[in-house]
């Protein structure tokens, strides 16, 4: 079967045959998600997209932190941590825990942590660092939460 897609000059692929096959176009929309769904997913991919949030997130995937700590952590401002926290807490991404006069954070759940680690390890070529990822991975623990529902 001879391709559909040819490389062009410039670098971009696009079909040698014009025209979208309307079977696979049906079956794609019938399985695409709403666009609700869509703008919710590139709202975590943007919160994300900051390093120092990245951070954040890496930081709390062992342990319960309050801002400061965070703050010293990722070596940026108490000020600067909690807008970053705001953010993050609003997507559902961390959870707050107020103790006394501290407010401890945490990844909101477990499906977090899978994202940060799949990120993490598509990030890092296994052969080359495979001893960075297996540190990585040993952070992954799946817990036993209800089923996703897409």
């Amino acid at each position: 079967m001879q391709s559909r897609l040819t490389k062009q000059k410039s670098g971009d692929e696009r079909c040698q045959i014009p025209g979208a096959n309307r079977e696979r176009v049906e079956s794609g929309r019938a399985n695409l998600f709403s666009d609700d769904t869509a703008i919710e997913v590139a709202e975590i991919f943007r919160a994300l997209g900051d390093s120092s949030r990245i951070k954040i997130v890496y930081s709390l995937l062992k342990q319960e932190l309050c801002t400061c700590d965070l703050a010293a952590i990722i070596g940026s401002s108490e000020s600067s941590v909690s807008q970053h926290l705001r953010i993050l807490r609003q997507l559902r991404l961390v959870k707050s825990q107020r103790r006394g006069k501290q407010v401890f954070y945490s990844l909101d759940d477990a499906h977090i942590r899978t994202l940060l680690v799949v990120c993490l390890s598509h990030v890092h070529d296994a052969d080359q660092h495979q001893e960075e990822l297996g540190r990585m991975l040993e952070l992954f623990t799946i817990e036993q939460d209800t089923p996703t529902k897409l």
